[in-house]
């Protein structure tokens, strides 16, 4: 009988699965990353987060690795939260369950003076127009290519002060409209906006809220964003470098000046851009 179990316990542990969420703990509007050891005879499926599937990927940096970015609504409430990852074992359908902890942001407030056109759009045309660029740009963010683009770390769009951070609640004219959904980074008005890493380019387009709009797909879920540009320097389906000038900055869309709003999206979820690259740069892209 101890021979069987101490024999149990050896197969139990040469099927255990290894696998890590890098940060176990984080914010509302933020990343978390998963990884996955190669394992003999088993499969990774997808991860189940509420009702949001997410695909798990070969990490391209690590071989005998797999890795899953899980994104974090902004909305989402502070708690213990129940992922499930779903494998096969020698063919044999498994779950296994993982636990995050989602933390409070604490996110600040901000009042902003624009255009009352651009706060409560009263035209019917104008609605018509916002309602359309939203389905458009959802139908992007939510498609996850199965190629990566990513060869290198990420750098930051443009060299310059931060003017607003990701996450901040924006009072517009006194009244609440939501959160700030990406980092404001201080830009005179034709200053150099650069890719952030290499990918397709999938939408270039002056929108009504954001105006001038570059959106970048790095592949597998991920995708930068580039608002209120004066003008273009690429066009949908160019492929793109990390570094290459995608266009200039500018004051178009809802803005209070000139300025470079630089966003990010993971399978569709508005994210904190530069919480993200940190966690790209330092955890998965890192060869150390």
């Amino acid at each position: 009988m101890k021979f069987l179990f101490v024999l149990c316990l050896f197969v139990s542990s040469v099927f255990a699965l290894h696998v890590k969420i890098i940060n176990d703990e984080v914010g509302n509007g933020k990343t978390a990353l998963i990884k996955f050891s190669q394992e003999k005879f088993v499969v990774y499926k997808e991860i189940k987060f509420k009702k949001k599937k997410i695909k798990i990927f070969k990490n391209p940096f690590k071989a005998k690795e797999f890795y899953a970015l899980l994104p974090i609504s902004y909305y989402e409430k502070p708690g213990q939260k129940k992922i499930t990852l779903l494998y096969t074992k020698n063919g044999m359908q498994k779950n296994k369950i993982l636990y995050l902890h989602v933390i409070d942001s604490k996110y600040k407030n901000e009042t902003l003076h624009v255009n009352s056109s651009k706060v409560h759009p009263k035209r019917p045309e104008v609605k018509k127009r916002i309602a359309k660029e939203y389905v458009h740009a959802m139908k992007i963010y939510n498609t996850v290519s199965a190629k990566n683009y990513i060869h290198s770390d990420f750098i930051l769009p443009i060299q310059s002060d931060i003017t607003s951070a990701f996450g901040t609640a924006r009072v517009y004219n006194g009244s609440l409209k939501g959160y700030h959904s990406g980092t404001d980074f201080r830009a005179k008005m034709g200053t150099f906006i650069r890719a952030s890493n290499d990918g397709e380019v999938v939408l270039v387009k002056k929108r009504f809220y954001s105006g001038g709009t570059v959106i970048i797909n790095h592949g597998e879920g991920i995708y930068s964003c580039y608002f209120h540009m004066s003008k273009f320097n690429v066009k949908v389906h160019q492929f793109v470098h990390k570094g290459e000038l995608l266009g200039l900055s500018g004051k178009s869309g809802r803005v209070t000046g000139p300025h470079l709003h630089f966003s990010a999206r993971i399978d569709g979820v508005q994210v904190d851009p530069l919480q993200l690259i940190s966690l790209l740069n330092n955890s998965l892209i890192s060869k150390k």
